[in-house]
């Protein structure tokens, strides 16, 4: 065990608490397969020797459903007596909890094997898999994630975005109203929290809009050199966008499809790659037949993405509510196809000067884990560069399309196509994409079993 001296924990604790030395109590965070943060609570006199030595955590956890249930036959559950994995805090994570009645701390941490190793069921192993090519490669991954949400009234007595008022009568405003400021001025006070934990707990939130629905809205996170710390950020941005909206009276959506007939939440990821010598690893060496110019690389880097999508879709799609988004007429992609600034297509390259050239993954639900997303993103570029995948003809700005369904659009079909995977396993790990599947499935398993109130009103009478 490292000195007091050398541990940068113990070391980012106490510059932590000269910052903030009320700090009673710290909330110890760990996202599970669904990108659910689970955890614990412990006070001040435990702080310095967890910094220190670590801890343990009941592994199991990392592998529960969206409702919080085992999965039956899986070990690190009732099987095998629920065993505990060692713990370790992430360096550099511990914050404040701006929104706590009394002064709180927050860490995340992750899980070890017994003999120093990473466990293979956490996210962060996965996502550092895949990120483990392109470390032998000498190229970095820089990305951002876009967060959709809608805003909710928590006062409502069914799920209701909250949307401002026409003026002079209390209707709720018809129309998308995309793009519009004033629903931004709407919801300050809310918008002026959510900034505040940001920078209190160094989450780069940038741009906030106003989406495509009433009560709808994005916030951009600023781009980052390491995959891992910006799907960190995108887990707690949420987590932020949730406990400013709780003050205000809200609350913070992020179902990839909360409405029938109104557009779904997204999670878009940006990615560059840079090569030793910082240059931009898709838009030096050009193919001069590609417009806007870019690398041969950044077409295979693509063709890689559109031949694994089907069998990643699991992944960018998680649960049930989530193939409720990939309907073609929803804005949503459900075909695998590419295209330069067309926000219609699975995989956008935006426009942008050479040294930021990059391409945008727009599949993913904002239900999704972000960082298994961003291991299966990276797992298809780098497919497709090893083996120089030719992707179908790239659709042109502006041209107009009739997306025909190429994407599994239902559960059971997109967890075959991933049991059938014979890329993700390679990079993820088998063991890894063993566990997910059997996860899905139960819960899929579960929801199909279940007699909902839809069974009621389109059956009980008519048949």
């Amino acid at each position: 065990m490292a000195n007091k001296k050398s541990n940068p924990l113990t070391t980012e604790l106490r510059r932590f608490l000269r910052k903030y030395p009320k700090t009673g109590s710290m909330e110890l965070l760990l996202p599970d397969v669904n990108g659910i943060l689970k955890g614990k609570r412990i006070r001040k006199s435990d702080f310095d020797g967890i910094c220190k030595n670590g801890f343990f955590f009941c592994g199991g956890t990392i592998m529960l459903t969206t409702l919080g249930g085992t999965v039956p036959g899986l070990r690190y559950t009732e099987i095998d007596g629920d065993p505990d994995s060692p713990a370790r805090l992430v360096t550099g994570s511990i914050a404040p909890v701006p929104w706590a009645k009394r002064a709180m701390g927050q860490a995340l941490f992750r899980l070890y094997n017994d003999d120093g190793s990473n466990f293979f069921a956490d996210p962060r192993t996965a996502l550092e898999s895949a990120l483990a090519p392109f470390d032998k490669m000498g190229v970095r991954i820089v990305m951002a994630t876009e967060l959709e949400f809608y805003l909710l009234d928590a006062n409502a007595d069914r799920p209701t975005p909250s949307t401002a008022r026409v003026p002079g009568t209390n209707r709720p405003q018809p129309g998308p109203q995309v793009y519009h400021p004033d629903d931004l001025w709407e919801v300050e006070p809310f918008m002026d929290d959510v900034y505040s934990i940001c920078e209190a707990q160094s989450i780069p939130a940038d741009t906030a809009i106003s989406e495509y629905a009433p009560g709808q809205f994005e916030i951009n996170l600023h781009h980052v050199g390491n995959p891992v710390l910006a799907c960190d950020h995108a887990l707690l941005l949420k987590r932020a966008v949730k406990a400013a909206a709780k003050k205000h009276g809200f609350v913070a959506c992020f179902m990839a499809k909360p409405f029938t007939d109104d557009a779904g939440n997204g999670l878009h990821i940006h990615m560059s790659l840079y090569d030793r010598n910082g240059k931009n690893y898709f838009s030096h060496a050009r193919d001069k037949m590609a417009k806007p110019p870019f690398s041969t690389r950044l077409r295979h880097a693509v063709g890689g993405l559109l031949k694994t999508l089907p069998e990643a879709t699991a992944i960018f799609a998680p649960n049930i509510n989530s193939f409720r988004r990939l309907r073609v007429d929803m804005f949503a992609p459900v075909e695998t196809n590419w295209g330069v600034n067309h926000r219609v297509v699975a995989v956008r390259i935006p426009s942008a000067d050479s040294k930021n050239l990059r391409f945008e993954h727009r599949v993913a639900g904002a239900d999704a884990n972000p960082y298994l997303v961003t291991a299966a993103i990276l797992a298809g570029v780098h497919h497709g560069l090893k083996n120089k995948i030719e992707p179908p003809r790239m659709v042109e700005q502006g041209q107009e399309i009739r997306p025909k369904l190429s994407i599994p659009n239902r559960w059971d079909n997109a967890l075959d196509k991933f049991a059938r995977s014979k890329v993700l396993p390679g990079y993820l790990g088998e063991d890894f994409c063993e566990y997910f599947l059997a996860n899905r499935r139960h819960e899929c398993e579960l929801f199909h079993n279940e007699v909902s109130s839809l069974d009621h009103d389109w059956y009980l009478r008519s048949l």
